[in-house]
């Protein structure tokens, strides 16, 4: 178990680490508001889905980004095209995807989630309700556009989904230790109906789930199965699916689960098709170690030890009862674990507080330490959110 877990970071570490370094990159290139700017009119649907599909963002990250551009005056079709598309893959997911599993299907899913993405997006522009509750405000965004920010910006996309690639990691390697190298291979076609069922109501990371998939078609399960599992997975889970209800209503909800059921079965079953051997699908393992994917895997494991450490840490001071003392402020503009996180470390670096504590649902940060209330106020702007 120990070495099929090494041997799966090998793999991972070096494509999740480039892929979280040109994620950096896109975020201080791209101006904040370029995507609601570029997504509306004619050809707003296709420009979405093609802004969309090298996002590395999972569904947790996708659901305020995409409801946001609705907000900011995109289109209907050209938000759900976003949100279609974006979740199933990006240049994280591509990376890893290929590494793991092959160009051949590396590339195949990215043609796959463009064309979901359009699908869907053209729907709901031609049938769609147009209505729903107004969504909520996206994340502040830094303006620092340099080598810091890019940084900064990949490890955040690690850490939003460190805990589910360690869970894919450990998935992966039992999988590999423990399951006969023929057990699935029985399945045939079924499989792909099997994999949706299971897929559509569960969280699926599409970068994190990638070595579990590919231990999967090691174990003989279709490649096209695995396809459907890193479509319809990331692209739909009970959260998103309410939260389209909420903002998009009931018909646009069911061309949206329509496109992604429909879009990824057939499209599990035409590259078990046009591909029936997967196009040499799992990477194999090289008999010697390059230097550059053990120091990759080594510091992969590092910053999950890091980030183990502080969210434990911040575990710990949410288990601390209030001081009477402690001044409480509502927040308005936070949406996701990183604002959090940011908010968090902005109230602790001030002078005067001796421990703060931001919070969600409701939104508030509780400030300890001799410490003026509008210092905090001031801190809370300065990081980019609105104090209540």
């Amino acid at each position: 178990m120990l070495h099929a877990t090494w041997m799966v970071l090998l793999e991972l570490a070096p494509w999740l680490l480039l892929g979280a370094a040109v994620a950096g990159l896109l975020h201080i290139l791209l101006p904040p508001d370029f995507l609601a700017r570029h997504l509306s009119g004619r050809w707003g649907v296709a420009r979405a889905v093609l802004f969309g599909v090298p996002l590395p963002l999972c569904s947790c990250g996708v659901i305020p980004a995409g409801l946001s551009l609705k907000e900011d005056g995109a289109s209907d079709g050209a938000a759900v095209g976003f949100l279609i598309s974006t979740p199933q893959t990006g240049v994280d997911s591509l990376m890893v995807s290929a590494g793991f599993l092959g160009w051949p299907f590396a590339l195949f899913k990215v043609g796959a989630a463009a064309a979901t993405g359009l699908v869907g997006g053209w729907l709901t522009d031609r049938f769609g309700t147009h209505a729903g509750a107004p969504p909520p405000p996206v994340c502040a965004e830094s303006n620092e556009r340099s080598v810091r920010a890019l940084v900064t910006h990949g490890l955040e996309m690690i850490r939003t989904i460190w805990r589910w690639l360690v869970f894919g990691v450990l998935a992966s390697a039992a999988l590999t230790a423990w399951v006969p190298t023929d057990a699935l291979s029985g399945l045939g076609a079924w499989g792909v109906l099997g994999v949706l069922a299971l897929s559509v109501p569960l969280y699926v990371c599409a970068t994190a789930s990638v070595p579990i998939a590919a231990a999967l078609v090691a174990g003989g399960m279709p490649t096209g199965a695995a396809l459907v599992f890193l479509m319809a997975g990331p692209a739909t889970n009970i959260a998103t699916i309410g939260a389209i209800y909420r903002g998009f209503g009931g018909r646009t909800l069911a061309i949206y689960l329509g496109t992604i059921v429909v879009g990824s079965a057939g499209l599990g079953w035409l590259f078990d098709f046009v591909i029936p051997a997967g196009g040499g699908a799992l990477a194999a393992h090289a008999h010697g170690v390059a230097w550059w994917a053990s120091a990759s895997a080594g510091l992969l494991v590092a910053l999950f030890a890091f980030f183990a450490v502080d969210d434990l840490r911040g575990w710990w001071r949410r288990r601390a009862p209030p001081a009477a003392q402690a001044l409480e402020l509502p927040v308005a503009g936070m949406r996701c674990g990183g604002c959090v996180r940011k908010l968090e470390g902005a109230l602790n670096a001030l002078e005067g507080v001796e421990a703060a504590v931001v919070e969600r649902e409701p939104d508030r940060a509780i400030v300890r330490g001799p410490i003026s209330e509008a210092a905090v106020r001031a801190a809370i702007v300065e990081a980019g959110f609105t104090p209540g």
